[in-house]
């Protein structure tokens, strides 16, 4: 069986169908016999494998941090970000020479919807000036949303139990800190994101990943479209989506109702979707913070359609996948390329069902596919003595070069 990833091209405002895309073949290692037996050995081999390596073990050979002070004003923060090619950064107190938490895309999209509702764009562009970064938090209070944890490790634990705390917190990036010996301050040494974990499993435990090869769909990894939406209530829209519960958008939409869907759900990506549902093109948050370098508050009434436009042209596309890939095949695709996310179509399977090729069946996210790997599976006990003997089957570890 072959898997078909396909990264979908931007479409132009002017035209709304979808450009001719180009399809690529990644190859499934699939075992004669797809037993979910060797499945769960292999889910196990690599748990064991994390068990046993610290989190330094995860680091790339050369990478750059960038550490942002709480006093730094948004502006110059968000200037920082786009100039170093990054989209989060720890935050440090000088004051008192502690680590302060995370800056996100997510915190400026709360900011940004903070200023839309309550300012207009000139109070908007005069204020974020000198706006700090320690105050962001009680932006995020105003508007009812979640405050981020304050979550860290030591860079010794293991990657098992660092990757265990990104899971349990739904958070995306997990800072490292160490102390000085000297002045007992704490030192941010690095940060471990859910795409560098499971990049490190790619890397190394290549025959583990080969076995790893039932579906998604019979593994219910990702959040898929559901077959029993509640009913639909006049006063709550949500209701009235016929993708409960994805939030969804289709080109005509403005740029602000997609914000409002990022901020309310911390959510960093929306499928757009033409009128039979085919999946045409994914709004991210890192879209809305290119929209306000380019021309601040007031595009964001443009409509996804013409924000599409205003993307970057080396942007790397969709990467979208049917619900009988395996997630073997995914984590195969992540050692090759920086994927956040795949979203789930129908495919043949479907279309044979009466479904639609390429219509919207689900979406899949690092954090779906961590806690799937992680642990929140049962494993028999026969299963783990077959597990034990293919623990040694994981490579040695091979460092990462890319940052």
């Amino acid at each position: 069986m072959n898997t078909t990833l396909l990264p979908c091209a931007a479409p132009s405002p002017k035209t709304p169908k979808r450009r001719g895309s180009t399809r690529r073949r990644a190859p499934s290692h699939l075992p004669p016999v797809q037993s979910q037996e060797t499945h769960d050995a292999a889910l196990h081999a690599i748990r064991n494998l994390l068990k046993g390596r610290t989190s330094y073990d995860a680091f790339p050979v050369s990478f750059r941090l960038i550490v942002l002070d709480t006093k730094l004003n948004v502006k110059k923060a968000l200037q920082c970000l786009l100039l170093n090619g990054v989209v989060s950064a720890p935050l440090w107190n000088s004051e008192k020479s502690k680590f302060a938490g995370m800056l996100t895309v997510l915190d400026i999209i709360h900011l940004i919807q903070y200023y839309y509702d309550t300012a207009n764009y000139e109070a908007a562009a005069a204020d974020v000036e000198t706006f700090r970064l320690e105050s962001i938090r009680d932006i995020e209070k105003s508007l009812g949303v979640a405050t981020p944890p304050m979550l860290a490790e030591h860079p010794n634990s293991t990657l098992y139990k660092a990757a265990r705390v990104l899971i349990q917190t739904h958070a995306r990036r997990l800072p490292l800190l160490d102390y000085d010996t000297e002045t007992g301050h704490e030192v941010i040494v690095s940060v471990l994101t859910q795409y560098r974990l499971l990049k490190f499993i790619s890397i190394n435990c290549t025959r583990e990943i080969q076995q790893l090869h039932l579906s998604l769909r019979k593994l219910k990894i990702g959040t898929y479209v559901s077959s029993n939406p509640p009913p639909q209530n006049p006063e709550n829209p949500e209701t009235q989506n016929p993708y409960y519960p994805i939030a969804t958008a289709t080109l005509a939409t403005p740029v602000f109702d997609v914000v409002h869907m990022f901020s309310e759900r911390a959510i960093s990506a929306v499928p757009i979707i033409d009128q039979d549902g085919v999946v045409v093109n994914l709004y991210e948050t890192v879209d809305v913070i290119t929209l306000v370098r380019l021309g601040a508050y007031q595009s964001l009434d443009l409509t996804i359609s013409e924000a599409l436009n205003q993307r970057s042209p080396d942007f790397p596309g969709v990467v979208i996948c049917t619900a009988g890939d395996s997630l073997g095949t995914l984590l195969e695709l992540i050692k090759k390329r920086r994927v956040h996310r795949l979203v789930v179509v129908e495919g043949d399977e479907e279309e044979k069902k009466g479904g639609k090729k390429g219509r919207l069946l689900g979406i899949i996210t690092l954090s779906d596919v961590l806690r799937y790997v992680i642990g929140e599976v049962g494993i028999g006990e026969s299963v783990e003595e077959i597990a034990a003997l293919s623990t040694a089957s994981c490579t040695p570890l091979s460092p990462d070069i890319n940052s």
